[in-house]
């Protein structure tokens, strides 16, 4: 059946093209609630193994590969960023570009460090084209991931580095200045948000505003080893 369709398109110059939109189809994915479900069974080698082949949105097409998310897998404190840049897209490790030195920098003032008591991951797990921000659509494929991530680390504060990140997190609009100093909470766990490494790169006027912000995720964390009356 496919031989005598290929002749008849062939016979119509049509194909190649048909060839080519083959080519770039993704593959079906599974429906979203038992992908989520056999998502949310993973454990981490099967998380990345899942990640590195993921089709589910469209930044499959223009990705160099996936980048799950680096650090410690017992980590205490876990920052989550928007999605992968150039130079994280070739490497395969979130924050390593100009945006990764500041957080590295960041982490630093507060008395961590990359890989230690720390985990970093993204909303998205693929460089969105020309480092756009990630559409809902690819954030709410990538959710499940995230999600998962966050269950097998089971960290006890998170920070949310940007709004796509925190809205990824949180499921709702969120606005950076309204959020800034307060607690919100992921499934029982703190969070607190924070502008990106990249905005605060583009806007170093905001460096004291984050300043302020890595200092209160300090204190809440401190409070949060005293006891949960304490943080409150």
């Amino acid at each position: 059946m496919s031989q005598r369709r290929d002749g008849v398109l062939r016979e119509m110059g049509l194909a190649p093209l048909w060839k080519l939109r083959a080519a770039r189809t993704v593959a079906p994915q599974p429906p979203d609630a038992d992908r989520s479900a056999a998502i949310a069974a993973m454990n981490w080698d099967e998380l990345r193994q899942s990640v590195a082949g993921c089709r589910a949105c469209e930044l499959c097409r223009t990705r160099q590969q996936a980048v799950l998310g680096v650090g410690d897998l017992q980590a205490d404190w876990l920052f989550v960023g928007e999605g992968p840049g150039v130079e994280e897209d070739k490497k395969g490790e979130p924050f390593v570009g100009q945006a990764g030195r500041l957080l590295d920098a960041m982490l630093a003032a507060i008395g961590l460090r990359r890989g230690e008591r720390v985990y970093i991951a993204n909303a998205v797990k693929c460089r969105p084209p020309d480092n756009r921000t990630p559409e809902p659509a690819e954030i709410a494929a990538c959710r499940p991931y995230l999600e998962r991530q966050v269950e097998l680390l089971g960290p006890r504060l998170i920070v949310a580095l940007g709004r796509p990140a925190a809205q990824a997190l949180l499921h709702r609009e969120v606005k950076i200045a309204a959020c800034r100093g307060t607690l919100a909470d992921y499934r029982g766990v703190p969070l607190i948000v924070t502008y990106h490494p990249a905005y605060l790169l583009r806007n170093p006027a905001d460096k004291a505003l984050a300043w302020e912000d890595l200092c209160f995720a300090r204190t809440t964390f401190e409070g949060l080893q005293k006891g949960p009356a304490a943080a409150i």
